[in-house]
């Protein structure tokens, strides 16, 4: 595609854009929790079958593909955007804000659906592709693995993609950049969940007791030196206590104590050792407590990888859109993203969408004064109609 026609694709994408930050303010003022999205969906299927996409729903509980057949071509794209929002109560003040206490489209994914709604009706009305793509629009990407529900429900042999794409929007990239990197993207999560049981005493007198909370705060403070002193400092891993709860008074030794922790890192045999020295560890230290320690280790999201062909077919489509200083290499990230499970399965890459700096929608997500900047919704539509224009044209 030519300089001048990717500068017409951008002049016709801006023009049907308000339609869409319309629709991307709706669904931020009716926010829906994992696996809830049944007026997003709706919403979504409503707009494809509009535009002549064939929709099929129910995957992964709410989930939908919208498929669009042109020509004979055997090609077939995938493109991925999330729907779901988070338990966070918001306080920007919006006119659209939440109307729902408690529940806020605080990472953008409002953002993310508007924008592939909108290259949708684009593609579907102003391109003469030659093959099949299938949009996929997810619930619960939010910790609840949506894209594995709908993986376990078919959705790659039902709708097989050659490739399959997604993006975020990033607070702190300008609006106008997209940025990407190959190989390792995001970070595993994984969570353990630690039941510590000692023996309840007086707190006058503890020594009748067998305290948990001696115990906990050994762990918590001592599970750090498995990443200072047992990862290679070249290599990244994140361990986090988020919550530790125990006891209800001041004068009472508590029984039990549960911690719940979180790991992240960016490669398999870092991640198996975390696992495998993190329950050595909570085990030794309970037991030099004298306390007896359960323990609960769930692997969720895998590293998130972007396949090496791809993440160059995405760097070249957005370099010929935006230019090639608009084209950035963004680092791998500490946080996670359910895509990652599709990535296992197809080719594929996920980019960063520039949401702005500072006031510019620079906000970082899940904060209750999040919001989408909707200066960056024609720019990612844009994207996605050049990607498909690039695989299927």
């Amino acid at each position: 595609m030519t300089q001048a026609l990717h500068h017409d694709l951008r002049q016709s994408i801006e023009a049907i854009a308000p339609e869409f930050v319309a629709i991307r303010h709706r669904i931020h003022a009716h926010p829906e929790l994992a696996f809830e999205e049944r007026r997003t969906s709706d919403l979504v299927a409503e707009q494809l079958a509009a535009w002549g996409y064939v929709v099929h729903r129910g995957l992964g509980t709410t989930g939908l593909v919208g498929q669009l057949k042109k020509g004979s071509g055997p090609r077939t794209l995938g493109i991925r955007a999330d729907m779901d929002a988070l338990p966070i109560h918001e306080k920007t003040g919006l006119p659209y804000a939440s109307n729902l206490p408690g529940k806020m489209h605080a990472c953008g994914h409002d953002g993310h659906t508007a924008i592939l709604l909108c290259a949708a009706r684009y593609l579907a009305e102003s391109v003469d592709f030659d093959g099949t793509l299938n949009l996929i629009f997810q619930p619960a990407e939010e910790n609840e693995g949506g894209a594995l529900r709908m993986l376990e429900d078919g959705l790659l042999e039902r709708f097989p993609c050659d490739e399959i794409y997604a993006l975020h929007n990033a607070p702190g990239l300008p609006v106008g950049q997209i940025g990407m990197i190959a190989g390792p993207a995001m970070a595993s999560f994984d969570r353990a969940t630690v039941t510590l049981t000692g023996r309840s005493a007086h707190g006058a007198m503890p020594h009748h007791g067998i305290d948990v909370m001696q115990g906990a705060a050994s762990i918590v403070l001592g599970l750090q030196s498995l990443v200072s002193r047992e990862i290679d400092a070249l290599k990244s891993a994140v361990i986090t206590v988020g919550s530790i709860q125990a006891g209800a008074t001041y004068n009472v030794v508590p029984e039990s104590a549960t911690i719940k922790i979180g790991v992240r890192t960016l490669d398999p045999n870092v991640r198996a050792q975390v696992e495998s020295r993190l329950q050595d560890f909570v085990t030794a230290q309970a037991q030099s407590f004298q306390l007896q320690a359960d323990i609960v280790y769930e692997r969720k999201y895998p590293v998130l990888v972007n396949h090496e062909r791809q993440t160059a077919r995405a760097r070249e489509v957005a370099a010929r859109l935006l230019g090639d200083d608009n084209v950035v290499t963004r680092g791998p990230v500490m946080g996670s993203e359910d895509f990652a499970y599709m990535l296992e399965r197809c080719p594929g890459a996920y980019v960063r969408l520039g949401n702005g700096l500072g006031q510019d929608g620079g906000c970082m997500v899940h904060n209750p004064l999040y919001d989408f900047n909707d200066r960056a919704l024609p720019v990612g539509a844009a994207f996605w109609v050049s990607l498909a224009q690039s695989y299927l044209c």
